[in-house]
């Protein structure tokens, strides 16, 4: 019914049928013939032609108002487009525990505002399984984690790898003989105690001493268990907890043995009162990916940020 409402508008504009013609680059009869068809379509006329310059009919009036909502519909759209497009608007939902939160998202948080200052950042700080279930439902673009999720449900983006340390009270006595172990902090910022060259540490050196673990079924707890289980004993654990920066906070205080993330190490303020140890790289070795729900669409906001992790 809307099909050739340019030509209508024109005509409407002008008042003349011959100076909507001249301006649309088509014939007058054409546009005659065309604005016809229109009014045969509709079953009215919309233009009184018995008056001087012509008009609009009752018909004529309701229709060029139906016009007009839909060009200043059409109009809003594509301004929305071209506004999306250039980050002008739109928002960005990412997930993350703790850890992430605070120590991975800030400087990419930061970067990407810089350049797209207009964009609304959510984050949501939560456990891994019900950061699942927001970005399931839609409610989060991504979620940023170290472990590995169910690919048949999410889509992977790896953004950095990170290894296991073990961070031991300084006070423990065993640090004495085990000083061709330790890392520096240069080290660990570097990577380079990744080399071969680095000796990793013999865990049933600390069999005997209290560790502090994260709650069972989290990632750093199962590779802990594993490692100690490579090495030859049970821990005795101590503490289990919901945050690797907590437990880190407790090793340094002294109670304790934990994993921690070289992430954490890295990113957090370094603690002279804890030593710490290279593991085995094939069990401690794990990505920090951002997620997104499978077969999601994404969006120019997700697109860019997507380049900055890359």
């Amino acid at each position: 019914m809307f099909e050739g409402k340019e030509y209508v508008y024109e005509v409407y504009k002008e008042k003349s049928f011959s100076k909507a013609a001249k301006n649309l680059y088509i014939s007058q009869p054409s546009l005659s013939a065309t604005i016809k068809r229109i009014e045969k379509k509709i079953g009215f006329p919309i233009f009184d032609r018995s008056i001087t310059p012509i008009g609009l009919t009752e018909y004529g009036q309701r229709y060029i108002h139906a016009i007009e909502s839909i060009m200043s519909t059409e109009h809003d759209f594509e301004r929305y487009i071209s506004e999306l497009k250039e980050l002008k608007i739109g928002t960005l939902s990412i997930g993350g525990s703790n850890l992430f939160t605070s120590y991975v998202l800030p400087p990419l948080l930061s970067e990407f505002t810089k350049k797209y200052p207009l964009i609304q950042i959510n984050i949501v700080e939560d456990n891994t399984s019900n950061l699942e279930s927001h970005l399931l439902s839609g409610n989060l673009d991504f979620i940023v984690d170290n472990i590995a999720l169910d690919e048949t449900l999410f889509q992977q983006y790896v953004y950095q790898e990170e290894h296991l340390l073990i961070a031991v009270p300084k006070e423990y006595p065993i640090n004495e003989k085990l000083l061709d172990y330790q890392l520096s902090l240069e080290q660990i910022l570097s990577k380079d105690y990744l080399a071969e060259s680095v000796p990793i540490i013999p865990l049933k050196n600390f069999k005997d001493y209290p560790f502090i673990f994260l709650k069972p079924n989290n990632d750093t707890m199962k590779r802990g268990v594993k490692l100690c289980k490579l090495h030859g004993f049970t821990p005795r654990v101590l503490f289990e907890l919901d945050q690797q920066s907590t437990a880190y906070n407790i090793a340094c205080s002294g109670m304790g043995i934990c994993f921690v993330s070289d992430t954490l190490v890295s990113k957090s303020s370094y603690s002279h009162n804890v030593v710490y140890y290279k593991l085995n790289v094939d069990v401690s070795k794990r990505n920090i990916s951002f997620y997104s729900k499978r077969n999601k669409y994404i969006t120019y906001a997700m697109g860019e940020f997507l380049k900055i992790i890359s």
